[in-house]
Order: C-alpha cells, then structure tokens, then sequence
C-alpha cells in the first residue's frame, strides 16, 4: 500500500506490457508447432531479426536513441504476431518482407510507436497476402491428418530454397485450411455438412486448428486475468462473429457454416486477443471498444463468406483501425455537469 501521494496505482510499462503479450502466446505457439512443425520457430525467428534490424535502422535514421526504443519490445511483438499467421513452409524471405513493411512502412514512416494509425503486424501481413499469394497458402498438413506435421529438414530445405523432391515434391506436404477447403466446396454447390467431410475435420474445426484455437484463447485469457487487456474488444470481435455467423446459419445451415467452426477456424482467437487488441490502433472508449470489435467480427465473416480470402482478420483490423478516431468521437462518455458526452462549447 502506498502511505505517500500520489495514490494511484502504477501503470505497468510498454515492456512489461508487451512482455505480457509474448507470455500469452506461448501457449499457441507450442501448439501450433506440435501440429505444424518447427517452420512455425523458423518463421518468428527471421521476422524478429529482420524487425529488430528494420528498426535500428529507422531509429538510427531518424535519431532517437537505440537502446531504449530496442528493448521496448514492440518490434519483437510485432514480429511474432506476423510470423504465427505465415505459413510453415514459407521461404525465409517472406517473413523477412513481412517484418521490413510491418516495422519501416507500418510503424516508423508514421512516426513511430504511438503515432501509427494501422497495426503494423497487419499491415505486413496484407502485403504479403497481396504480393505472394501463392506463398501465403503454403499450409502444411497438420499432425493427424496425412503425413502430419513436416520434418525439420523439410522445413529448413523449403525455408532456404533447396528442392522437396526428397520429401514428394510442395504438394505432397501441404493441403488446403479447413477455412480454404470450405469456400472453395461451398463454391462448387457442395453443403457445408458434405464439405466438412473426412479426416482434414474434427469436432468443430479443422484437425489441430482446434486446439491451436483453445491454446490462443488460454493466452488471451491470461492477458485478462493480469489487466493487460480490456474485455471489450474481445467480446466484441467473438460476439459479433459469432452473432452474424449463427443468424444465417440458422436461416441456411446447408449454405452457411457453424459460429463454433468460424470462431475455431482460422485467426479469430489470436486475432481478438492479440491483434485487435493494440492499444494504439484500437478504440479507447468502453462503448468504442465494443462497436470497434464487433465491426471486426462482422466484416470476418462478411469477407470469408462473400470475399475472396477464406480468412480476413487482417483486413477486418486494418478497415476498423479506420474507424477507431470517429467511433471514439461518438462514443465519449458522458462528463459530468453536461448533457451529453461531447462537451458542449460555450460562447
């Protein structure tokens, strides 16, 4: 208890915030290896070099001191959160673009931590997405399923160029998601039931993605009990998935998947925890944070259902991360003396 003013409590710092997160996405990542192998190690090990070098160099440039913008950890989270959401099999460039455009062109060209308007992890991955297509759907097939999780040689050989012939050839060590497989069925005139056919599916989801997703939302529940997040985004992002999702599939199961296989596919879990969560990019109002995690959820499903990418955490982020100043224009709560939030100017 402190005996001498002031007595507010201590704020925990950006380092132990973002220590926090690393913390919380631990349980995910050693999931996420289990089923996938280690490219997923390979992945965030060169996004955090190349985003640890991406920002000396941008502080160097723009003259702010190294040591204390480099041990803050936000390069290092930033680099995590994109490389978890790449492919295991990816070469070793992709995450090294990913981490150069998420820390140069979404984080330091605005200023820096504090000033960017997107979530830089989101703004690499994007361009990724956009620029690599091909190289973003590199999933191998998880354990359980096929041939299960890839050797590490196979890994190292697929990250630094060599040939999978050895191992029967790209396509014999990856498959499509349980979110890809589903559009792509759907788009054929097939039922969601007869598309979540065969050993690719378990009880909700995907094989493994399951798991993956329960690892995530341990995490997230983590960053909940310790107060580094609020609950808001995450009941907003969740809920509004959930609610759009179980109206139509109420109203056309045979078209329209489940909200348990939309909120256990894909990046949903890390992305309400972990992702919409950024404390600079997000609402700051608790009204705000609601209607800012609910339009995620929202526009998720919208662009998995009608979009052409089969996930779209990224985009429904980037698209709020829009919104977030006029959402918090609306949302101010109510000051004291004043009829509404918006304090009224007085002449």
């Amino acid at each position: 208890m402190r005996l001498s003013s002031p007595h507010l409590p201590v704020q925990p710092t950006v380092p132990q915030v973002m220590r926090r997160v690393l913390l919380g996405l631990i349980p995910g990542i050693g999931v996420m290896t289990l089923f996938f192998g280690v490219g997923v190690l390979v992945n965030i090990a060169i996004a955090v070099l190349t985003a640890l070098l991406a920002e000396s160099i941008m502080l160097k440039l723009r003259g702010r001191e190294l040591g204390r913008f480099l041990t803050d950890w936000t390069a290092v989270v930033t680099a995590a959160l994109l490389a978890i959401g790449l492919p295991p099999l990816a070469p070793w460039w992709l995450p090294a673009i990913g981490a150069f455009f998420a820390l140069v062109f979404g984080k330091h060209l605005y200023g820096g931590l504090g000033y960017n308007p997107f979530n830089p992890a989101m703004i690499g991955y994007v361009v990724l997405l956009i620029a690599f297509p091909t190289q973003m759907t590199l999933w191998p097939t998880p354990l359980g399923v096929g041939e299960g999780a890839p050797s590490v040689q196979a890994v190292l050989t697929a990250a630094f160029g060599g040939s999978l012939d050895s191992f029967g050839g790209i396509d014999a060590l990856t498959g499509a998601t349980p979110l890809d497989h589903v559009k792509t069925q759907l788009g054929l005139a097939m039922t969601v039931s007869e598309a979540q056919q065969g050993r690719m599916f378990g009880l909700f989801a995907g094989q493994g993605w399951e798991w993956l997703s329960l690892a995530f939302l341990a995490g997230g529940l983590y960053l909940l009990f310790t107060k580094t997040i609020r609950w808001q985004i995450p009941a907003g992002v969740l809920g509004g998935l959930a609610l759009i999702s179980g109206l139509f599939w109420l109203g056309d199961a045979d078209r329209f998947a489940s909200p348990l296989f939309h909120l256990t596919s894909g990046s949903a879990i890390v992305g309400a925890f972990f992702i919409a969560t950024d404390p600079v990019t997000a609402s700051t109002t608790p009204r705000g944070r609601l209607l800012f995690g609910a339009g995620i959820g929202i526009l998720t499903w919208i662009i998995r259902t009608w979009g052409g990418y089969p996930d779209a955490i990224a985009f429904a982020v980037l698209l709020m991360n829009m919104a977030a100043p006029t959402i918090d224009e609306l949302t101010q709560p109510r000051v004291y003396g004043h009829k509404s939030g918006r304090k009224r100017r007085e002449d």
